[in-house]
C-alpha cells in the first residue's frame, strides 16, 4: 500500500471500516505494491465485539479461518505466524485446540492492525459521492481527536471503495423504550462485560435471546451466582435452545461453492431460503449447551433444583417499567398461544446484530445504485454494488463486505469466508489471479448446474486500429 505520488492522483482503493473483513483485505493488499490503498475507521483502535469477550468463549470457526490463510497460507499475517512471533507456537501445538478463544482472536487481529500501514483510526467517513468530471469517487471524512470530537476535515479521491462497516446491535421495537430510558439496567449483550458488575448486583436477571450470545451470557451469569439463589430467567423465540448445525456436510453451506450457487438463485428463492437457514448461524454451539447443562446439574448435587427458568418458544410482546426499580415483560408462548407477565430487576438483550444500513453513507450515490424488489442494493457475484453503467464503464466500483446476505447467503458474515471474499475483490480489482482461488470447495453439488468462478479482466485502454490508405 503506497502513498500517491501527488495529491491530485486518485487512490486505487479506499476501505471504509476496519473490522475483520476489511482487515483481511488490508492484509492481502499489503504485498501488492501496484495498489495504492487506505482504510478509515472511526474507532480509536481495532476492537472485535469487546463486550462479548467473555472468559472461555471461543470463536465458532477453526483457527485456519484467520485473516489470510484460506487465501494465502504463506502470508506473514497468519495466525500461526502470530503465534510464532510471540513464541507461543509450541504451547498452541500441545494445547490441541482447533478453535481459539475470542479474546485471542481479538489480540491476533490487533497485532495485524498495529503493523499494517495505511490504516487510519479515528477517521469517520461522512459521505461517498461520484464525481463525473473526474470519473472518481469522493470520500469525505472527519479526523477525530482523543475525545471523539472533530479535529480536521478531509477528502480522498479513489477509483474503488470497499464498504466493511459491519453490523450493529439489534433491539426489538418492543424493548427499545427500555434501553433508551435510564434506571433499571437493560443492556444489549454487545455491552455485557461493561455492565456485568451492575447486572450481577441485581436481584432477578432475565436474558432474552436463544442464540450463541444469549447462551454465553446466561452461562457466565450462572457461574457467578450463588447456588440456590441464581434468580435467572432465559427466554427466546426459537422452539428450542437448539444446537448450531455443525455437521461436516452442513458446514459446506459456508463455502465459495454454496455462495456462488446462492447468488445464482432468483431473488424470491434466496429470501425464502434465508428465513429457513437460521440454525446454520443462529443456533448454539454444542459445547456451550453442554457447559450450561453441566453447571445446572452440578447445582443439583446437594438436593433441589437451581433457581433458574429456561423457556424457549417465547416472544416479548411489550415491556414497561414498574416504578423505577423493576421491569415487567409481557410474554407470549408461541406454541401454547398463552400469555403471562414476568417481573425482573435487569434484562440482557441477546437479540443479535443486523447489517448496518448503507443508505446514510451512500446517500450521495443513490441515483446510481440499482436496487432489487425489496429496495436493497443489488450486489454482483464479485461483491460489487450494481451501479449505473455511466459509473461502471469507467472501471470504478463500490464493493461490500458483510452487507450481502440477501445476495450471497448465510456465509456473508462468516469469518471462514473473509479471506476468500477479500481475495475475490482483489482479483476483480486487478483483473488477474493475484490470489489463485480453488474452483471447487465442497463435496456437495448444490445445483444441477454449478456456476463457475471467473475473474473479470482489468480495464484497459481501447486499442486503436491504424488508418490504412485505400486506393
Amino acid at each position: 500500500m503506497n502513498t500517491p505520488p501527488h495529491p491530485g492522483t486518485p487512490r486505487d482503493l479506499v476501505g471504509i471500516g476496519i473490522g475483520p473483513c476489511n482487515l483481511s483485505l488490508a492484509a492481502l493488499t499489503h504485498p501488492l505494491a501496484e495498489l495504492d490503498a487506505v482504510f478509515y475507521e472511526q474507532r480509536p483502535r481495532f476492537d472485535w465485539h469487546p463486550g462479548l469477550l467473555i472468559d472461555g468463549a471461543r470463536v465458532q470457526v477453526p483457527f485456519l479461518a484467520d485473516l489470510v490463510t484460506l487465501a494465502d497460507p504463506t502470508s506473514p499475517w497468519t495466525f500461526l505466524n502470530y503465534l510464532k512471533t510471540h513464541q507461543r507456537l509450541y504451547p498452541f501445538y500441545f494445547a490441541e485446540r482447533f478453535h481459539t478463544r475470542r479474546a485471542e482472536y481479538d489480540t491476533y487481529c490487533r497485532w495485524v492492525a498495529d503493523q499494517l500501514p495505511g490504516l487510519h483510526f479515528r477517521h469517520q467517513v461522512d459521505a461517498v459521492r461520484w464525481n463525473p468530471e473526474r470519473d472518481v469517487f469522493e470520500v469525505d471524512h472527519t479526523q477525530l481527536d482523543t475525545d471523539g470530537e472533530a479535529e480536521a476535515l478531509g477528502r480522498t479521491h479513489t477509483r474503488n471503495v470497499v464498504l466493511g462497516i459491519g453490523t450493529e446491535p439489534y433491539v426489538p421495537d418492543a424493548l427499545r423504550p427500555l434501553v433508551d430510558a435510564p434506571g433499571v439496567p437493560v443492556v444489549h449483550a454487545a455491552d455485557y462485560l461493561t455492565h456485568r458488575d451492575t447486572l450481577l448486583a441485581a436481584g432477578h436477571i432475565t436474558v432474552v435471546g436463544s442464540g450463541q450470545s444469549g447462551a454465553e451470557v446466561f452461562l457466565d451469569l450462572l457461574r457467578h451466582r450463588p447456588a440456590g439463589h441464581e434468580q435467572l430467567h432465559w427466554i427466546g423465540r426459537t422452539d428450542a435452545f437448539a444446537p448450531m448445525e455443525y455437521s461436516k456436510l452442513g458446514l459446506e453451506h459456508f463455502t465459495p461453492d454454496y455462495t456462488r450457487y446462492f447468488h445464482s438463485l432468483p431473488e424470491s428463492t434466496r429470501d425464502r431460503l434465508t428465513a429457513t437457514q437460521w440454525q446454520l448461524h443462529k443456533g448454539i454451539d454444542a459445547t456451550t449447551l453442554a457447559a450450561i447443562h453441566d453447571e445446572l446439574y452440578h447445582r443439583t448435587l446437594g438436593g433441589g433444583w437451581p433457581d433458574t427458568v429456561l423457556t424457549p418458544g417465547v416472544r416479548v410482546r411489550t415491556a414497561g417499567r414498574i416504578a423505577t426499580t423493576k421491569i415487567e415483560l409481557h410474554l407470549e408462548h408461541l406454541q401454547q398461544n398463552t400469555r403471562s407477565r414476568l417481573t425482573t430487576d435487569a434484562v440482557v438483550l441477546a437479540t443479535g446484530h443486523r447489517e448496518r444500513t448503507l443508505d446514510r453513507i451512500l446517500a450521495g450515490l443513490d441515483p446510481y445504485i440499482r436496487r432489487d424488489n425489496s429496495e436493497r442494493p443489488r450486489v454482483d457475484e464479485h461483491f460489487r454494488l450494481v451501479l449505473d453503467p455511466s459509473v461502471t464503464a469507467t472501471g470504478c466500483n463500490i464493493y461490500v463486505q458483510n452487507a450481502e446476505r440477501h445476495t450471497h447467503g448465510v456465509g456473508a458474515p462468516d469469518l471462514g469466508l473473509a479471506a476468500w471474499r477479500a481475495a475475490t475483490i482483489l482479483n476483480t480489482l486487478t483483473g488477474k489471479e493475484t490470489y489463485p482461488l480453488p474452483t471447487r470447495t465442497a463435496f456437495t453439488t448444490f445445483g444441477l448446474e454449478q456456476p463457475q468462478p471467473r475473474v473479470p479482466q482489468a480495464r484497459q485502454a481501447p486499442t486503436l486500429t491504424p488508418l490504412v490508405d485505400r486506393y
